[in-house]
């Protein structure tokens, strides 16, 4: 298994953390890296592949504690991913660097809502200078927190927007959002690699999200277990023809 930033981070703030963080869910003994019931963990499973793009997640307080987050998902996928707690005040010199990096194009993914963001969204997805990557940064967190971290980020002011209406809602069932249409991280970048051409990351990050979804729901005991998991069969599948 390929240990990458957001478990690092998650370590980091295990071990500064003065008290346990409490949710629902959280007497279920889960393992620490894929954060499902350690019976069903997926570790070994865990995606091994290319892209030619890299991601930035910008983390909320305590959803990298939660065990429904997504996130970790898009590091599974996309190797070259920078994860960074928010701080409004703070924000991490590294990630700060990163974006005035000439090497990368930035593009902030979140759904356009405003006359003035508006004025900052793409139409298309930009043409690459020389060697540039596209570092598509995404907020990390509950809807709520994420417009929070949005409108209270004066580094990402300046960034282009790339607005994702979907037509379709979530499949996203683990944790009911306060607007129907918003949409589980992984979700989001799945959609946002396939825009920007990276169709077989798109395709892994949908089908992993789907195997990992249905084994966090295994861990819900009013559930009646699938023990033969469809879903990362599916996984399992897919990772033969990759």
């Amino acid at each position: 298994m390929r240990i990458h930033a957001f478990h690092r981070l998650y370590q980091d703030r295990l071990q500064r953390s003065t008290k346990p963080f409490l949710a629902r869910g959280s007497k279920i003994a889960r393992c620490s890296f894929c954060h499902v019931p350690q019976a069903h963990c997926l570790c070994e499973f865990q995606p091994d592949m290319e892209t030619h793009v890299a991601v930035m997640l910008l983390v909320s307080e305590n959803e990298v504690f939660k065990p429904s987050n997504t996130g970790r998902l898009i590091a599974d996928t996309v190797k070259e991913t920078y994860v960074y707690q928010w701080h409004r005040t703070e924000p991490d010199p590294q990630m700060l660097s990163l974006l005035s990096d000439p090497h990368f194009l930035p593009i902030l993914v979140f759904p356009a809502q405003t006359e003035q963001d508006r004025e900052r969204q793409l139409g298309a997805i930009p043409q690459l200078k020389g060697n540039q990557k596209l570092l598509l940064i995404f907020i990390d967190g509950s809807w709520r927190e994420a417009k929070r971290i949005f409108r209270r980020s004066t580094y990402l002011a300046s960034l282009p927007i790339l607005s994702i209406e979907p037509e379709q809602l979530s499949s996203y069932l683990m944790r009911k959002a306060s607007d129907e249409q918003y949409l589980a991280t992984a979700e989001v970048a799945s959609l946002v690699l396939s825009l920007c051409g990276e169709e077989k990351g798109a395709e892994a990050l949908h089908i992993w999200f789907e195997a990992f979804k249905e084994s966090y729901l295994l861990g819900k005991s009013r559930l009646k277990p699938m023990l033969d998991k469809p879903a990362l069969q599916r996984w399992q599948a897919y990772q033969q023809t990759v």
